[in-house]
């Protein structure tokens, strides 16, 4: 007999929805494996039933003491592999062990029901993840894709995020999705939090126009390297904040101290300003930025972290830096046109043995930017930061990677 155990995807119309051969390789088995909800969508099948639940090592056990003896089959809901116990099943036994048959995932049925690409959409099965654990994400996303549970209901998940200040989602219930008694609800969240649900059913959020990200709530700063989530970012715009790691760095390579001017210019959100002033206090820093609503985030992301020693200056560099104070230290982020320009005028600015960083993404702002330092400094320092964060999923370990970001470095003799 072979060990090789099919685990097969099904819809919400059951075996009537599937192929034959997954048909065929469902009522052959004497043993299925199976969530409630997959369960209960075959009952015509007459095999002894065993529950997954959460216990996942007593599934696995199970499984490995029938290979090889009986003929077994898993099935889940939709793709198998998308979120399911595939992936946790093949880790622990062994992928030779399986032949994996999928279907169409319901996150991709309910997708396809609102209209929306899901290619860029943050996707998260909270059946097997706290809520608190992806706020986060989902704070920062423009679309979310939600696997409920019993126990997060999309009722529930409405409350909590508009409890967390995230009320910037408009919220999309998909249930039974394929089956007769389909239903799709688009609304607030605010009106969602009301209602009641049938248990089969996948949430989207989506990012309504031109609104800023909250930050964490009860977030404490610290002196540099926060995460980037506890500042308040324009949309869509939010990959362009520089990221944690990265400040800290450029933050080092500008040799801060007590008492220093400096300058951000391109501030953005102001999280390098915010940073620099707890670095330099009683010095100040000078959060530059052109952008009417970046601005107002500056001063909003001041008010929140009650940082004083930032002075806020609305305008376009280098007009305005005819009216500062002369900066030991400036950072020049963003990855604007006009670079040349912009270098030579906060080079100019620096005081005898002041450090100028520049923070830069793109190969040819990389180019350029090395050659207008080169022209103004003997000697450019250069460094490329390539950086993973780690994402836990099930019981494993994966690395996100964060987009790659050179920093250069000139200092005035």
């Amino acid at each position: 007999m072979s060990a090789r155990v099919p685990i097969v995807g099904v819809g919400p119309d059951g075996l009537a929805g599937l192929t034959a051969r997954s048909r065929d390789l469902l009522t052959a088995a004497q043993v299925v494996f199976g969530s409630d909800a997959a369960l209960r969508l075959l009952p015509e099948l007459s095999a002894e039933r065993v529950r997954i639940g959460t216990d996942l090592p007593d599934v696995v056990a199970k499984l490995k003491a029938l290979l090889g003896v009986k003929p077994v089959a898993v099935v889940a809901v939709g793709d198998p592999l998308f979120y399911g116990t595939a992936r946790y099943l093949c880790d622990k036994i062994g992928p030779d062990n399986f032949d994996v048959v999928p279907h169409v995932s319901s996150m991709q049925l309910a997708f396809a029901r609102i209209k929306q690409t899901w290619e860029e959409a943050y996707l998260t099965d909270l059946s097997a993840r706290q809520l608190d654990d992806v706020l986060d994400k989902i704070r920062t996303a423009e679309t979310v894709g939600l696997f409920t549970s019993e126990t997060y209901t999309p009722n529930r998940i409405a409350r909590e995020l508009l409890a967390r200040g995230l009320d910037y989602f408009r919220g999309f219930v998909c249930e039974n999705l394929g089956g007769k008694d389909e239903r799709i609800t688009q609304a607030e969240l605010a009106e969602i939090q009301d209602m009641r649900f049938d248990p089969l059913n996948v949430m989207i959020l989506r990012r309504k126009p031109d609104t800023p990200d909250q930050p964490r709530g009860g977030a404490k700063l610290r002196r540099f390297g926060n995460p980037d989530d506890v500042f308040a970012q324009s949309r869509p715009k939010t990959g362009l904040i520089t990221q944690a790691e990265v400040r800290a760095v450029a933050l080092a390579q500008m040799d801060l101290h007590p008492g220093d001017v400096a300058w951000d210019v391109g501030a953005g959100s102001g999280s390098v300003a915010i940073e620099m002033a707890q670095l330099v206090s009683p010095g100040v820093v000078y959060a530059i930025e052109q952008d009417a609503a970046d601005f107002h985030l500056i001063q909003a992301n001041l008010e929140t972290f009650g940082i004083p020693n930032v002075k806020p200056v609305f305008g376009t560099a280098p007009a305005v830096f005819a009216g500062l104070p002369a900066p030991d230290a400036v950072f020049v982020g963003g990855n604007g046109g006009e670079v040349a320009r912009l270098l030579e005028a906060s080079f100019a600015a620096l005081r005898a043995g002041g450090r100028l960083v520049s923070n830069v993404g793109t190969l040819e702002m990389i180019s350029a930017t090395y050659a207008v330092l080169k022209r103004l400094a003997p000697s450019v320092d250069v460094l490329l930061m390539n950086l993973s964060r780690g994402v836990e999923q099930l019981e494993s370990l994966r690395f996100e990677a964060v987009n790659p970001t050179v920093l250069l470095r000139v200092r005035k003799g």
